[in-house]
């Protein structure tokens, strides 16, 4: 009768074991904004879950042989291998379904591609040596940031009162689609929040204190146990970066 009760139990829950890539101590969270954007969606998904940090120096044989030529992130769901970060996603949020687990989905499709250039334009700013280019390059990293933090003040459809005046009209949302995070921020909060930490270590750069849109949306996160607990440590972010962001001359 146990016997029977635990396979029952087994099949109501999904085993579920999430790889990341390892800190520089082989054992603590790395720095990979892919590994927390998995990480942050089965914590929102309230799932039971395990979570392995990888060390990519001394990877063990059978994980070699679990996932040949796939560093982390990947997870296994009931035995099954899944390699793909955005197949990944899109599974769980097929299987992890209500009433049992939340919806993530954003319900504004603008949300999932709000921010989606601005990692790519700190990539080449970080990683420029010319210090005559760098100026060009910090001002498409603000451009970028800037159109970000316009659509966080923007007001999603249903904050808008039709009798509100032109002066009501800013948004005090929490995250990008609403008072809920949702897939959106997975994505875009780990690397928002790798920006903040290099640029500042790297290149004296700060997000503008006046881009008060971004600035409300990294506090909130930074109060949620779901960003918080899967971030990896300012430190970590920093040594990550250290051939990255190299001198200019």
């Amino acid at each position: 009768m146990a016997t029977a009760i635990l396979t029952q139990i087994g099949r109501m829950y999904p085993e579920i074991e999430l790889f990341v890539k390892a800190g520089g101590d082989g054992e603590s969270i790395g720095n990979c904004p892919f590994s927390q954007r998995l990480f942050m969606i089965l914590w929102l998904k309230g799932v039971i879950f395990n979570v392995t940090t990888v060390d990519l120096k001394r990877k063990p044989a059978d994980l070699q042989n679990l996932a040949p030529g796939t560093n982390p992130p990947f997870l296994t769901f009931n035995g099954e291998v899944k390699t793909d970060v955005n197949k990944i996603e899109e599974f769980l949020e097929d299987k992890l379904v209500p009433p049992r687990y939340p919806k993530l989905s954003a319900r504004h499709p603008e949300s999932n591609s709000a921010g989606n250039d601005v990692f790519a334009k700190f990539s080449a700013y970080i990683k420029n040596v010319r210090k005559d280019a760098n100026e060009s390059l910090e001002k498409a990293l603000l451009k970028a940031l800037k159109k970000l933090d316009d659509y966080l003040n923007t007001p999603l459809p249903e904050e808008i009162d039709a009798n509100s005046t032109e002066e009501d009209l800013y948004s005090h949302r929490k995250y990008l689609d609403g008072d809920d995070l949702t897939l959106a921020d997975c994505n875009l909060l780990p690397k928002l929040h790798i920006i903040k930490i290099v640029a500042m270590k790297y290149r004296n750069f700060e997000i503008p204190a006046e881009m008060a849109g971004i600035w409300r949306y990294l506090n909130n996160a930074y109060e949620r146990e779901e960003f918080v607990n899967t971030c990896p440590a300012n430190r970590e972010i920093q040594i990550a970066y250290l051939d990255v962001a190299k001198r200019m001359k």
